[in-house]
């Protein structure tokens, strides 16, 4: 049909041959969806890379329709900054430590918990059998996770040496402000910390009024906070968890199409990170003796297992707090069966 002898102007026409094309083309000019993804890793660290290559590939493999813009090394704030500022609109995306998924997730919390943990074996098959678990609950809240990113194994590190509870009392220790799980275990342990911001920490240090902080290997590395430290205790306790959310609301946006290659990047991404950051926290602790830390060990064995019943009685305070009775006993449960299983039986 002839546009101009049928009497359209020509301004029409070309307006509407200009919109065919764009449909026969699968509109290019489709909406971008911006995250806003916020982190305390810092540059350069192990975390950071792989959150670059999730949202390089993420962008690459939505052909542009989801774009990153990332906020590292806390300028976006600590992390309780970061899911205010996500509820707010103002952030998408973070990638948390146990601190920021309590804010979101109080529930998550159980997995890091002090000795709950023996081993790396036991953490992959609870994380794995829960995970449908949990991600309904970060869900109910608002949240799509897009993959577990395991911080590591946490550490004592003082100025003094500690190789039993009585020792810790005596530390001027640092308390990340807000915490649950760590304010449960100095209590268990009958230790005085000193409440901060993560953010404060290696002013603190600095200046003495902190002379013990823990956290893992690579973590403290990454911080710089072991250039102020003489001693690491060997003993880990606990197993500290990491996560990568991403707004509901942003996600629900995302085509059908989108939301799986988010998913699977994810998935494919973090689970990488999680094992890098356990050759990577080998890694430190060998690092950290040639920066001439000294690593102290428990005083016998009677010492590991009144840490462990600082543990336990740590886990039980927090039923109702932030978990119930029934997901520890299951998870406790599960725990059980696993390390009662003969080791063929034993998926690795």
């Amino acid at each position: 049909m002839n546009c101009f002898k049928s009497g359209l102007p020509a301004r029409i026409s070309g307006i509407l041959l200009a919109g065919y094309w764009l449909l026969a083309a699968g509109s290019p000019l489709q909406a971008q969806t911006m995250v806003k993804f916020a982190t305390l890793a810092p540059d350069g660290s192990t975390w950071m890379k792989a959150v670059t290559q999730f949202t390089l590939e993420a962008s690459s493999k939505t052909a542009g329709r989801v774009k990153f813009k990332v906020y590292a090394g806390g300028v976006a704030g600590d992390e309780k900054d970061v899911v205010r500022k996500i509820r707010l609109g103002q952030l998408q995306a973070g990638g948390f430590t146990g601190v920021g998924i309590g804010e979101i997730a109080p529930e998550a919390r159980l997995l890091d918990t002090p000795f709950l943990f023996n081993n790396a074996r036991e953490i992959d098959y609870i994380y794995k059998t829960f995970d449908a678990d949990f991600r309904k609950i970060f869900e109910s809240r608002g949240y799509v996770l897009l993959g577990w990113a395991e911080v590591g194994s946490v550490n004592i590190f003082s100025n003094t040496p500690v190789t039993r509870p009585e020792d810790l009392k005596s530390l001027k220790i640092w308390l990340w402000e807000g915490d649950p799980i760590a304010e449960a275990m100095y209590a268990a342990l009958k230790v005085k910390p000193i409440p901060l911001s993560v953010m404060d920490v290696m002013t603190s240090l600095q200046t003495g009024m902190i002379n013990g902080v823990y956290g893992s290997p690579l973590s403290v590395i990454a911080l710089q906070w072991f250039t102020r430290m003489k001693y690491v205790f060997s003993l880990p306790i606990t197993n500290a968890s990491g996560a990568v959310l991403l707004s509901k609301k942003t996600f629900d946006a995302l085509s059908k199409e989108d939301q799986k290659v988010m998913l699977e990047l994810g998935e494919k991404h973090f689970r990488a990170l999680t094992l890098q950051s356990r050759k990577d926290n080998e890694q430190s602790v060998a690092i950290l003796k040639t920066k001439k830390l000294v690593f102290t060990d428990p005083a016998g064995p009677g010492v590991i297992a009144e840490f462990e019943r600082a543990g336990d009685e740590a886990r039980l305070s927090l039923i109702g707090r932030l978990y119930s009775r029934e997901l520890l006993d299951k998870v406790a449960g599960a725990l059980k069966t696993f390390r009662a299983a003969k080791p063929a039986a034993v998926p690795h």
